[in-house]
């Protein structure tokens, strides 16, 4: 016995959200989170430093966001970004375990980037993920700053990382780790997919750098 419960074969995969699924499902997650929390559009455009226009697009899936965006919403509603993620099905997920199958999945068609999440869904002192980055995908146009710390493992293909302004470009069997505090993007200036396990301690008590 391994321990999986069913084995009368894999099941079938889940089924996957069109991009406008995807981007209605996103929004209304974080009008609700807002609502939830008490704040107007105005409240988290100053939390976030994002324009109220920006907000409101993302809320009414006019918008796609980036992986910065929605760590600063994330930290502005005060939920772990996770909170972004497809559902997977309740029948699947376990409370310390997280099959392969059953990955909660981010997808941000406009920056390239598949997000999986590799740690349950209750919340604990990091997240671990697969990050699956297209030929021109990245992290978003600015940096971001923010308590904890990251690290990675490149699998396959190429990360060029920046850190306070310094790009470090990344290949497969490569490793960081680094303060989030400091200024950090990254992307894939490659023609070939990357694929690299990303690692975010908790927040605590962040908020968006000035």
């Amino acid at each position: 016995m391994d321990g999986r419960g069913d084995t009368n074969g894999p099941k079938d995969a889940p089924a996957i959200e069109s991009d406008d699924t995807v981007d209605q499902r996103l929004g209304e997650t974080v009008r609700l989170l807002r609502q939830r929390a008490g704040l107007s559009i105005q409240d988290v455009a100053n939390r976030t430093g994002l324009s109220n226009g920006m907000i409101s697009q993302l809320e009414r899936a006019r918008a796609m966001p980036s992986i910065r965006t929605l760590r600063l919403l994330s930290i502005a509603l005060d939920v772990p970004i996770s909170y972004f993620f497809e559902t997977s099905d309740p029948a699947d997920v376990q409370r310390y375990i997280v099959r392969k199958t059953s990955r909660r999945l981010l997808r941000l068609t406009a920056s390239g980037v598949v997000k999986e999440a590799l740690t349950p869904a209750d919340q604990g002192q990091l997240e671990l993920y697969e990050l699956t980055l297209n030929p021109g995908a990245s992290s978003g146009t600015d940096f971001l700053q923010h308590t904890g710390e990251k690290a990675g493992y490149i699998l396959s293909g190429s990360l060029r990382l920046w850190l306070d302004n310094q790009a470090h470009v990344l290949e497969a069997g490569d490793s960081f780790r680094f303060p989030s505090i400091v200024p950090h993007m990254f992307d894939n200036p490659t023609q070939l997919v990357a694929r690299v396990i990303w690692v975010t301690t908790l927040r605590q008590a962040d908020s968006p750098a000035g």
